[in-house]
């Protein structure tokens, strides 16, 4: 695709303000902030400036500029702003790197390459594969982390217990098996579970009678070699492909071949899904397989660091993350900007604002957190032209505005560039997540992750512009955007996104989606996206008030799908499910009163129009292109109801008129069919397919067959180059 180029305007630098300040990673203790005699720590800096103020030196309405110096800087705690760092609209108070990116807000300690020796203790040795014996080095961190490290819990699902290691700013691998990179992307799988753990009302034994840990037949001998006393874990999709969790092994039989776990799981194991019946996991914190580069095990007693470098360590970045603190809190404070500064090595989130107003994230790095990226909650912030990646849960948030009154946040999250996060929470850590009323999220591009690219609920949001590829890698019953189970959640637009190249990659999953609204979800409008291998492209499970409208679906097994869930599942809007009562949820909206009723007046009357009934989805003026298996997946109950539907000028393609694997829209009214030949396929008119440049030529003869087609600006999708972002990242 042909990325955007534009120039930002309102770009604030670090330039002109009245009151500079400097801090510098080298500088000797006492300085005072200026440049000959910098502080040593962005702590100093604040403190400084807020005695600046106690002393009028520095008078409100005036700027002030803190200059980061290269460096490391080790934070022990968070670097915590409040309502009095704040400044003004006009005299903001700036926080920005020297030299772009140089300087790095760390909270983790620095490994010398010297510290790691090669290992010499027999009894480790022999616990370890032979090929590895002379490959392994170990650290002693007795002298560099005091206290004691926590071990992990039974059961958990996100972030493991502190600390995790980083090696030339890439998270290494904590000794797993099977390895990333071996057979079916390094996961083991079973079939039957012995005991699935979920309550037996029947059972004689009273523990049985509740949830309990379950087990399961695992036919490889593998586990034999494990000490399970000092504990492995199992990282498992163990009933559903949207729920991840972490639990200890509590024995192993070897005659029987039968894992127990020592926790039981929600959904219990293998206790019935949407999808394969093979459940899967990997084990970690398993000394016996540190058997592969980029592996790593400590022994939390004996804070012995054991490593298997990729490379010879002697020029390495190392960096343990240890704290447990985001690095950046920002609570109640106005005007404040962070401008090209790294916040990278943490075991928490990276950067939290809490009731912020007017504070901007722009041009910084944050990276290599256990936790999230950004988290931001207030009025109007942005975080702008950021590299948000190496996350253990979710890239960006934002939530604000106040969804009762329909008033808006505002807040905007514009040009950033998000990947390779959830590596600890496998689902729902998207990539942007969003709540509350009125946010903003424009341009940005996420890729890489198991689940989720955005997940949002609330009210008028806008996402416009993103590019979206390479997620919902290892998920099932999924979406690259994903809402659902609520009829409030209105007034959504989803714009010109270009969404490709979803789960394994061929985007042929159609248990994998483009857009999921899921479960009786209403109100949200899917206008002008593009997809591209992004298995069933638009989900619509039983909600209503989604238009559809002038989307361009290529190369999808199913175009467009909707059923009627809402009509057939027992448990719709029901009461005693907090999770599905949907008319409570509604009513704690006033939602048949002002602003409500007046903003979403079919939601007002929702009760009074069948409200079981996925009506009022109008599709309009969308292309469905080679899609494989259905241009259009409706049940037996919508096939009955699309009289209601407002179904016209959509147009199928079937480019080289193949017999099978191509699809029509048979018996659809308001759809055309177009196919050409092997010999003479149909030329829609896209700048370049193969290099995914679905821009429209003049003359495009899409246009020729569908009119009404708007032209979507896919010139102006995904990254652009601003005064923060110069280069544009390779796809």
């Amino acid at each position: 695709m042909r990325l955007a180029v534009w120039v930002a305007m309102g770009v604030v630098s670090c330039a002109s303000a009245e009151v500079n300040v400097y801090v510098a990673a080298e500088a000797a203790a006492g300085g005072d902030g200026s440049k000959r005699q910098p502080y040593q720590t962005l702590t100093q800096a604040r403190d400084g400036l807020r005695a600046a103020r106690k002393a009028g030196t520095l008078k409100s309405g005036e700027a002030a500029a803190v200059y980061v110096g290269a460096g490391a800087y080790k934070l022990d705690a968070a670097f915590e702003l409040t309502a009095e760092d704040s400044g003004t609209a006009g005299a903001p108070v700036v926080y920005c790197a020297q030299k772009r990116g140089k300087a790095r807000i760390q909270g983790g300690l620095t490994l010398e390459p010297g510290a790691f020796k090669a290992l010499t203790d027999a009894a480790v040795l022999a616990r370890l594969d032979a090929a590895a014996r002379g490959k392994v080095l170990v650290c002693d961190l007795s002298a560099l982390a005091p206290g004691t490290f926590e071990t992990f819990k039974t059961a958990y699902h996100g972030v493991p217990a502190a600390p995790w290691l980083y090696v030339n700013r890439q998270p290494m691998t904590l000794a797993r098996w099977p390895n990333a990179e071996a057979a079916e992307a390094g996961w083991a799988g079973f079939s039957k579970a012995v005991d699935t753990g979920l309550p037996k009302a029947d059972a004689t034994d009273p523990a049985l009678r509740k949830a309990h840990p379950g087990s399961f037949e695992f036919a490889d001998a593998r586990p034999a070699r494990w000490n399970l006393q000092e504990g492995v874990w199992l990282l498992g999709y163990w009933t559903h492909d949207w729920c991840d969790e972490v639990i200890r092994v509590a024995a192993y039989d070897p005659e029987k071949k039968v894992i127990a776990l020592a926790a039981p799981h929600g959904y219990g194991i293998a206790g019935g899904t949407w999808g394969a019946d093979k459940r899967r996991f990997f084990a970690l914190n398993a000394l016996e397989e540190l058997d592969a580069p980029g592996e790593w095990y400590l022994d939390r007693g004996r804070k012995l660091l054991y490593f298997y470098p990729e490379e010879p360590l002697k020029d390495a970045s190392i960096v343990l993350a240890t704290l447990t603190q985001p690095l950046v809190k920002v609570n109640g404070a106005k005007y404040v900007k962070f401008v090209e500064l790294a916040f990278e090595y943490g075991h928490a989130d990276g950067i939290v604002v809490q009731n912020g107003e007017h504070v901007e994230i722009a041009g910084c790095v944050v990276a290599n957190l256990a936790g999230g990226g950004i988290s931001v909650d207030g009025t109007e912030n942005t975080v702008r032209s950021c590299d948000i990646f190496n996350l253990g849960k979710n890239g960006l948030s934002l939530s604000g505005g106040d969804r009762k009154a329909l008033t808006l946040a505002k807040n905007l999250a514009v040009n950033n560039h998000i990947h390779h996060y959830g590596l600890f929470q496998r689902t729902y850590a998207p990539g942007i997540g969003v709540q509350g009323c009125g946010q903003i999220v424009r341009n940005n591009c996420i890729h890489d992750a198991p689940h989720n690219a955005v997940l949002y609920g609330g009210n008028e949001h806008l996402f416009e512009l993103n590019e979206v590829y390479r997620v919902v890698l290892e998920t099932g019953d999924a979406g690259a955007f994903y809402t659902g189970r609520d009829w409030t959640s209105q007034g959504n637009v989803l714009r010109h996104n270009y969404i490709h190249d979803l789960g394994g990659g061929d985007g042929k999953h159609v248990n994998t989606m483009g857009v999921y609204l899921d479960d009786c979800d209403c109100g949200d409008t899917l206008e002008g996206n593009v997809f591209f291998r992004a298995g069933r492209a638009i989900m619509i499970g039983g909600g209503r008030d989604n238009p559809v409208l002038n989307n361009l679906i290529v190369d999808c097994p199913i175009g467009l799908h909707i059923d009627s869930r809402g009509m057939t599942w027992p448990h719709w809007n029901n009461k005693n499910d907090k999770s599905w009562c949907l008319d409570e949820k509604a009513k704690a909206f006033n939602y048949t009163q002002p602003p409500w009723s007046v903003k979403y007046p079919r939601l007002a009357a929702i009760m009074n129009e069948e409200p079981r009934q996925p009506l009022n989805n109008p599709i309009r003026r969308n292309v469905f292109v080679d899609c494989a298996k259905q241009v259009c997946d409706f049940d037996g109950n919508v096939k009955k109801l699309l009289d209601k539907f407002e179904i016209a000028d959509n147009l199928a393609v079937n480019t080289t008129g193949a017999t099978n694997g191509v699809a029509k829209a048979v018996d659809i009214k308001g759809f055309a069919n177009v196919a050409g030949t092997k010999d003479e396929p149909v030329a829609l008119g896209f700048a370049d397919v193969a290099s995914q440049d679905f821009t429209l030529r003049k003359g495009a003869r899409l246009l020729k067959e569908l009119p009404s087609f708007e032209k979507i600006p896919f010139e102006k999708i995904g990254l652009f180059k601003d005064d923060y972002r110069r280069k544009l990242p390779a796809r």
